[in-house]
């Protein structure tokens, strides 16, 4: 009885240890399976994600002379995505451009400038983000969209060596020469927008040269700086098509100052103080830069700076003239570029001005000197002559 027992504890011991290996190996498989259910489940789910792309993507011109509206409508089929925000990821640039600027947007709309003298496209998609779609982004196809200005005209009938300045950031003047094809009988108009106008106005003032337009001088441009002011130039004719011309510019990159004036140069032993007043006008002081011209007696040199006044030290003590000009621009705190101002007036110093003078009056005192000298004794000598003719005249008479 104990044998079997024994044999019987040792039966039900090894029973034990198979019904625990196969417990473990029922775990094993039931984590197995739920793995592969829910990674099945993570791939079929995505698998069955899509977004439709954006509707009725279009580029639509409001008439602002190449300030464009980008525009669309929400995907179709987005009831499954309420509670997520859909983005767009927009692509355009002017078809002749290598690089295409992208963006993010939750809008609808987006608006830009662009030169109208070229094609435009742009491409949009939906993005679906990662929380509404189990941890991956979804992506729709792409919609497309062109845009044209129709080309009238030969390229020949377009305006040539357009030139735009802001004088003093005050004035703007834009002047052209006539296409080289184009008639004798054409004639062009200028047009111009920026975001403050509510539509393009034509120039109201005129550079003409024998009755034909070849510029034109701006009103006061309220609240335009730091903003794309876009031109246009067309034409008209009687013969033939003008092609149109397209400009973009900002303005505070086209300003050309006044030349400095008050300029005044001091020097105490070997040091030399240039100074100038800042230029008349409404361009702050620490939107300039200076370029100075200096010349020591034959030796010339040139120097910038953003303050109105700088120390330069003499090459030599024993110099005769020292000299300087100063002009201005937009410096790069201010604009991206600019255009300089004449130079201003010359302003002197001349060494030894004394030994000068005085040998600007010296020598020909001493030539007038020398020839009253001269000619006094001719007549001293003359008259010498003369007396001795007369006393021994005298002399020879008898009594």
């Amino acid at each position: 009885m104990r044998t079997l027992q024994l044999e019987q504890s040792g039966h039900f011991k090894v029973l034990n240890l198979r019904e625990m290996a196969f417990i473990h190996l029922d775990i094993r498989c039931l984590y197995t399976l739920l793995i592969c259910t829910a990674f099945g489940s993570t791939l079929s789910s995505n698998a069955e994600i899509k977004v439709n792309p954006p509707q009725d993507f279009e580029i639509v011109d409001p008439g602002y002379l190449g300030y464009l509206y980008l525009q669309w409508r929400p995907p179709v089929s987005l009831d499954n995505f309420n509670k997520c925000t859909v983005e767009y990821e927009l692509k355009y640039r002017n078809v002749d451009s290598e690089n295409w600027r992208t963006i993010i947007t939750k809008n609808l709309l987006y608006k830009d400038g662009f030169d109208l003298n070229k094609g435009v496209e742009a491409k949009i998609h939906a993005l679906l983000p990662r929380q509404c779609t189990n941890g991956s982004e979804v992506q729709s196809s792409w919609s497309e969209a062109t845009y044209w200005i129709s080309s009238q005209g030969n390229l020949d009938t377009k305006i040539q060596d357009m030139d735009c300045v802001y004088y003093n950031w005050q004035y703007l003047l834009c002047s052209w020469k006539p296409g080289m094809g184009a008639h004798l009988d054409s004639n062009y108009s200028l047009y111009y927008w920026y975001e403050s106008l509510d539509r393009a106005l034509e120039c109201i003032d005129y550079i003409q040269a024998k009755g034909k337009n070849i510029g034109c001088r701006f009103p006061y441009l309220e609240s335009s700086d730091y903003k794309d002011f876009y031109i246009c130039v067309n034409g008209s004719s009687e013969s033939q098509l003008i092609r149109p011309s397209y400009f973009i510019f900002q303005l505070q990159n086209i300003v050309k100052p006044l030349p400095p004036d008050y300029l005044s140069l001091t020097m105490k032993n070997s040091e030399v103080n240039l100074k100038w007043s800042i230029p008349r006008g409404p361009i702050p002081a620490k939107c300039l830069i200076y370029e100075i011209e200096f010349t020591e007696d034959d030796t010339a040199w040139v120097t910038t700076t953003i303050e109105n006044e700088i120390y330069i030290t003499r090459t030599s003590n024993e110099s005769l003239q020292l000299c300087f000009l100063v002009r201005s621009k937009m410096n790069i705190y201010c604009a991206d570029d600019g255009i300089w101002s004449e130079w201003s007036d010359e302003q002197c110093w001349k060494g030894d001005i004394w030994k000068e003078i005085l040998l600007f009056f010296l020598v020909p005192f001493v030539l007038v000197s020398l020839f009253v000298s001269v000619v006094t004794c001719i007549l001293l000598y003359k008259q010498r002559n003369l007396l001795k003719m007369v006393f021994h005249t005298k002399k020879r008479r008898p009594f």
